[in-house]
């Protein structure tokens, strides 16, 4: 049977998402943790999208293919329905900046990559001496000027669509940076931060914190609101576009079809992904 694993991160102390010799990523702490749970010697999970080092995430979704009775057994003694008792026994084996929200049976057809249609980050941003709060540093970029929201939106709308984002990706031999960018909206939260959401039907590495970058300089007056789309027509890294920091950005949430689609959308996906790579 297919699970499909709902978890939320801190990435803060992880080296990213995928699983690395020696290293500590979100992958190894919880296929160690599934085992664990299940009583077998090893898990291979397949996640929606790997986040980079320090990055967060609030709506990380994954899957991983287990054998129905070693599910049941691994309830134990318990009462509850075998999969909110792995969902619990898991939580109690993970360490407390990686949480698994819910462990459910995926529908058929269900893959927690090539079934995703959209993902959803968030970057926030304290650009004022007052918003900055030290409970909150972890997950928020303190900038020490205010932001103009109306020129980071302005510059922003020309990024929207089927693009070419080589100027904002760290590029991979053989990966392509064409990208399908959704919505990439500025506004401001309860609390007075900047808030930039960005949704698209996938990310390159470093876009988004590229992106950010190159809109911030928007923002603060540094650069024109025509700025970050000469830069991606130009279709090349652009010294003047800084990366911001990992820790602002969270993965908030990642979008499918309804389920009667699953199956088509993850054979669209995979026959996508096969023509790149060849």
């Amino acid at each position: 049977m297919r699970l499909r694993i709902d978890c939320a991160y801190d990435g803060a102390d992880f080296s990213g998402w995928a699983a690395q010799p020696t290293l500590r990523t979100v992958q190894g702490t919880l296929e160690d943790a599934l085992a664990t749970a299940l009583r077998i010697p090893r898990v291979r999970v397949t996640v929606a999208g790997r986040t980079d080092s320090g990055v967060h995430a609030r709506g990380q979704v994954a899957h991983v293919d287990v054998e129905p009775e070693v599910v049941t057994s691994s309830a134990g003694r318990s009462s509850d329905p075998p999969l909110d008792a792995l969902a619990r026994r898991v939580d109690g084996i993970l360490p407390p900046d990686l949480r698994v929200r819910r462990i459910s049976e995926a529908p058929e057809g269900f893959d927690a990559r090539f079934s995703a249609i959209w993902r959803r980050y968030a970057y926030r941003i304290a650009d004022a001496q007052e918003l900055a709060d030290p409970l909150v540093r972890g997950h928020v970029l303190t900038w020490p000027r205010r932001l103009d929201l109306d020129a980071m939106n302005a510059a922003s709308a020309p990024l929207v669509g089927l693009q070419d984002f080589a100027a904002f990706c760290k590029q991979r031999e053989g990966a392509t940076t064409v990208r399908t960018l959704l919505d990439l909206t500025w506004t401001r939260d309860e609390a007075g931060l900047v808030v930039g959401s960005v949704r698209a039907d996938a990310f390159c590495h470093n876009m988004v914190r590229a992106l950010v970058g190159s809109l911030i300089a928007v923002g603060e007056g540094r650069q024109p609101t025509t700025w970050p789309a000469e830069v991606m027509a130009g279709r090349r890294r652009d010294a003047g576009v800084r990366v911001v920091h990992a820790h602002g950005l969270t993965l908030e949430e990642v979008g499918y079809p309804d389920d009667a689609e699953l199956a088509a959308q993850s054979e669209r996906a995979r026959a996508k992904r096969e023509a790149i790579d060849a």
